[in-house]
């Protein structure tokens, strides 16, 4: 029975997988491949979901966009949620092949453990993304992950700096984000520094989701028995903080807030340059301004960096452009 091949984006929170995965779903859609997405988000704000169906290449009624919310998909949970996203694919559609981008909360470990074993899919790459400036900046050009990380192990404990650096473990491409944004000898030094990671797979520099999908796609299978030591040696650990919550053993947690109101645009540069905390790793929403009430725009706030992106009008506000066509 030929399998349908995978392909997931993990990676830490903000490192840019939903812009690849928009990239790669418009890679497909031009060469009329057929592609099913599942997404996965920590919040029950669905932002991501939301992005990739504004593109209209997939949407779940058509059978080939799941959107997995308020949940982590490598918990017990978010596996089965998955388990029966793909079953749900597969029986309804039959996909060239499957795009599946993690929450950044997501550990590796379980996913690979799940698709070890599935009959019905092939896992074709599973890609870290790392934030290069995140990177940089809050870890000395990347060399004080590893001791960091290092540190948790010897006390049993875990950190974020675990879940970083066993993302990139896991992974057989590791792809690092934002590059553009930094001098090249930079990127080189973090590159040098979270190699010994993963020794064995390749590290591209990825600007704003720049990969061509068949790089991925004549990738050879994912190899398990690979990371099958790996498995064995972390899964007691990762297994104990698989609760129904398991963000919060990072201490990562997350806050939706709404409210009708526009943004002031002098307190929001404000707050972009003076209020944002330091603890804030991602922020990520749809606002509007005064005077600009027809404009849906989105906040993507990762670390230190911040953009504000004009994406789409809102329903009400199309009814006010005289150029609508809709009369």
């Amino acid at each position: 029975m030929k399998r349908t091949p995978l392909i997931i984006l993990n990676g830490f929170l903000g490192a840019g997988k939903t812009t690849l995965l928009k990239n790669l779903l418009t890679q497909a859609h031009k060469r009329r491949m057929a592609v099913s997405v599942i997404v996965n988000d920590m919040s029950e704000l669905d932002v991501d979901g939301v992005l990739i169906a504004n593109t209209e290449i997939v949407d779940a009624a058509s059978n080939n966009f799941v959107s997995i919310s308020a949940d982590s998909i490598s918990s017990r949970s978010g596996i089965q949620k998955l388990d029966s996203a793909l079953k749900n694919l597969l029986e309804k559609r039959s996909p060239d092949f499957i795009l599946l981008e993690t929450s950044g909360s997501s550990h590796p470990l379980p996913l690979v453990r799940y698709l070890r074993e599935h009959p019905q899919v092939s896992l074709k790459a599973f890609l870290s993304l790392v934030d290069t400036v995140m990177l940089n900046d809050d870890y000395d050009g990347g060399k004080k992950l590893i001791p960091v990380f290092q540190e948790h192990l010897n006390r049993g404990t875990r950190g974020v700096e675990s879940l970083l650096a066993e993302q990139i473990m896991f992974c057989n491409k590791l792809l690092l984000t934002k590059n553009d944004r930094l001098p090249f000898y930079v990127v080189t030094e973090v590159a040098r520094a979270i190699h010994p990671l993963n020794p064995q797979v390749a590290i591209m520099a990825v600007p704003w989701g720049n990969l061509q999908l068949d790089e991925l796609l004549s990738m050879p299978d994912y190899d398990f028995h690979r990371v099958a030591l790996l498995i064995d040696e972390l899964q007691d650990a990762i297994d104990a903080v698989l609760s129904d919550e398991p963000d919060k053993k990072y201490d990562i947690s997350w806050r939706v807030i709404e409210d009708d109101r526009p943004f002031h645009p002098q307190r929001l540069w404000d707050t972009c340059h003076r209020f944002m905390g330091a603890g804030v790793y991602r922020s990520k929403g749809f606002f509007w301004l005064p005077g600009r009430d027809d404009l849906a725009l989105l906040w993507n706030q990762a670390a230190g960096s911040i953009n504000l992106e004009f994406i789409s009008y809102w329903k009400a506000g199309v009814l006010t452009h005289t150029d609508n066509s809709l009369t």
